[in-house]
């Protein structure tokens, strides 16, 4: 899973890519490139799992986090994102939005103005027109493939693009719109940047973290919105957060009236917005958590560690993670009846705890 990490010069993502990942961006930024970090997904189930079955290894679910720069200094624009941009946007399976609501004489706003919420709206027009853009485009070479050669298929996807530009020209974010299964898979392919869900960080000053609520009060209207979030958070105490041991770590947030770090946050409200959930798998080299869209079906389950192992489906072998926690042993959750045999469209649970019989 691929977060892109984007905002407006100076709103403190930079700061934040590195509170979350731990990994100073500045070499990869000299070198011309993305800075790109692979974050482990906090979750105590596996540090259990593996007490329990002691493998070789413990693997968590990961999540990619990307930086992306924001408006190059002299964009004549001064908040509009470039069509590179904006493409390299789309490759990301959620967006996170960081927004300033700190004021710095020493880094003033490009803007000359702290105002996040007028940021956030200049982010979602962007995205709004880029999207626009997009259809435009395919809709001259949809119609002209329909005259020269009426196909169901074209004339569906024209049908589907219509009601995508009908919410957009209304300033709707596509993630608003509950798409049919038949005209999901008819955009797909587009990745407009509007229908990815969205999680706002606003970047708030140290003194304003006590009163989270109601700074982000305005910012409500968002937050009651499909696949969007808003979480606050000041990236500078996230970084200052990594330079304390663990056994200091909850005096400081509790100091701060922080429940948890945002990396935590952030990640469990990824996993919230995108219908995520984990199952897990173990042996005697590996307990590792999979990551999938809930409601996938065993089958589909078992193709994210193997083909083959899609292929030869016999059946799965599951047990919930509390029963098993609650006896210790698969042997014991046997002879309980709290392990089941399960069909290739049994849906999958969090916290699964599988084990897939195949044969090819």
């Amino acid at each position: 899973m691929k977060i892109c990490l984007v905002g407006p010069p100076l709103s403190g993502k930079t700061t934040l890519f590195a509170a979350l990942t731990g990994l100073s961006p500045t070499d990869a930024a000299a070198k011309g490139q993305e800075p790109v970090a692979v974050v482990k997904v906090p979750d105590g189930r596996v540090d259990r799992l593996a007490e329990i079955f002691k493998p070789k290894k413990k693997t968590p679910a990961t999540i990619e986090f990307i930086e992306l720069a924001g408006v190059a200094a002299g964009d004549s624009r001064k908040t509009g994102f470039s069509e590179q941009f904006l493409g390299k946007l789309r490759t990301a399976d959620a967006l996170l939005l960081v927004v300033r609501n700190f004021a710095d004489p020493a880094v003033p706003h490009p803007r000359e103005s702290v105002d996040p919420v007028r940021d956030l709206r200049d982010a979602e027009t962007e995205f709004l027109l880029s999207d626009l853009a997009v259809i435009e485009n395919r809709f001259e070479r949809l119609e002209k493939q329909i005259a020269a050669n009426k196909n169901d298929r074209d004339v569906r996807e024209l049908a589907v693009l219509k009601t995508c530009r009908t919410h957009l020209e209304g300033e709707r974010p596509l993630r608003l719109h509950e798409f049919k299964p038949d005209e999901e898979l008819l955009i797909r392919g587009f990745r407009f940047l509007s229908q990815k869900p969205l999680i706002v960080a606003v970047n708030l000053d140290e003194k304003d973290i006590r009163r989270e609520a109601e700074v982000l009060a305005p910012f409500k209207p968002w937050a009651n919105l499909p696949n969007t979030d808003v979480i606050g958070l000041s990236a500078k105490i996230e970084m200052e957060l990594r330079e304390f041991p663990e056994a200091e770590l909850k005096a400081f947030l509790a100091d701060y009236g922080i429940e948890r770090p945002a990396r935590d946050k952030l990640i469990a409200e990824t996993y919230r917005l995108m219908g995520l959930l984990s199952f897990f798998t173990f042996g005697p080299n590996e307990v590792k958590a999979w990551t999938i869209r809930d409601g996938t079906k065993a089958l589909a389950a078992a193709g994210e560690i193997h083909s083959d192992i899609e292929r030869g489906f016999i059946r799965a072998e599951v047990v919930p993670y509390d029963d098993f926690i609650a006896v210790g042993s698969i042997p014991e959750c046997r002879t309980r009846g709290t392990l089941r045999l399960e069909g290739k469209d049994y849906p999958v649970r969090d916290g699964d705890i599988i084990t897939f019989r195949f044969a090819v």
